[in-house]
């Protein structure tokens, strides 16, 4: 089940990646960097609701234990490689890393996070895996 479900985030991270893109390119110069920011965080939210809903029977956690443990380690793995890959691959400073967990200046990214964390919990019980 965790090799499966590994292998769901690896697709997740490759989707993250092609919204950070979006982000980057289209978003933010057209909308400015926080109304971009917003939008992104709302569109990788719903991407990983979809994939979850899709794929919890391949990842087939037979019980709500095993659907938590799914988004433990999504999460787990999203923030190790946003931390890790954002600092030491793109040269980002953890002051800037840790810029997109300020909800009071309005970033929304923990957002993602939290959706990450529930979905496959959700996504199991909604579709009567567990």
């Amino acid at each position: 089940m965790l090799a499966r479900a590994v292998g769901i985030w690896c697709v997740l991270l490759a989707v993250a990646s092609v919204n950070g893109a979006l982000r980057e390119t289209v978003l933010i110069p057209r909308s400015g960097a926080l109304v971009g920011r917003i939008v992104s965080t709302l569109l990788l939210s719903a991407f990983i609701l979809v994939l979850a809903w899709l794929t919890i029977g391949w990842i087939a956690p037979r019980t709500r234990k095993a659907a938590w443990l799914v988004g433990l380690v999504w999460v787990l793995l999203t923030l190790a490689f946003e931390f890790l890959a954002g600092h030491f691959l793109f040269h980002n400073s953890w002051s800037s890393l840790l810029e997109d967990y300020d909800v009071l200046r309005g970033r929304i990214w923990p957002l993602a996070l939290i959706t990450t964390f529930l979905a496959p919990r959700f996504c199991a019980s909604a579709r009567g895996y567990v």
